[in-house]
């Protein structure tokens, strides 16, 4: 009996190449990123023919982009006029401030006795943080210093402050990538009351903790007072 040819093995497709986020997403992770690296400084205006031609997209989702940033508070929108990049304000400041030493300070007392996981995490991340800030990377060493406080938080377990907390993950992005270029010599400091704070979670000082968190948070007022506009 005759042998039934067999088809010949088809070859492997070609790969699709992956897919792009749409337009006004990236024309928002765009805009968004050279606001906190300070690309685009407080008080630079935009317009939507610009960051077009930057994205290379219509000015449809440019303005759908922009109207995200502006109810995260980062642009203001003027119409016929342009697109405003919001400064960081000393009012802002005060605002997250007295935010943050609210959230953080329950944070620190809640981490005691803190676990062998976090402890290594925050580690890594003032590893992480001291690389950046070495290399000139401010925006990657206020993102690893945002972390560090970050995990603390989640640590506790609340997710309600967990997220709290993460809205005001961009304005304390922009706020520390600020302060680093204004004050480079603030990154060593920094770096150092991340140590303490760790080493009093490893002792298992919760209010050593406390005071450290007050201490190195609070130094923010000093901007508030004048430094920033």
């Amino acid at each position: 009996m005759p042998s039934v040819p067999t088809a010949a093995p088809s070859a492997d497709p070609q790969p699709k190449p992956p897919r792009q986020p749409p337009a006004a997403d990236r024309v928002y992770a765009h805009v968004k990123h050279r606001i906190l690296d300070r690309s685009y400084a407080g008080g630079t205006l935009l317009t939507e023919g610009e960051v077009a031609d930057e994205v290379g997209v219509s000015r449809t989702p440019v303005r759908e982009a922009m109207l995200r940033l502006e109810v995260e508070g980062l642009l203001k929108l003027y119409p016929k006029k342009g697109v405003l990049v919001l400064p960081v304000s000393a009012q802002e400041i005060e605002d997250v401030v007295e935010t943050r030493l609210l959230v953080e300070q329950h944070a620190a007392r809640k981490a005691v006795p803190a676990s062998p996981a976090l402890l290594t995490r925050l580690e890594e991340l003032i590893a992480e943080h001291a690389r950046r800030a070495e290399s000139g990377d401010y925006e990657g060493a206020a993102a690893s210093d945002r972390c560090f406080h970050a995990e603390i938080v989640r640590s506790g377990g609340n997710e309600i402050l967990s997220r709290l907390y993460d809205q005001l993950r961009d304005r304390q992005l922009r706020m520390g990538v600020a302060v680093m270029y204004a004050h480079p010599d603030r990154t060593t400091k920094n770096l150092h009351e991340h140590r303490e704070i760790l080493a009093a979670l490893r002792a298992g000082d919760a209010a050593a903790a406390v005071d450290v968190v007050e201490r190195h948070v609070s130094w923010f007022h000093t901007l508030a007072r004048g430094e920033v506009r």
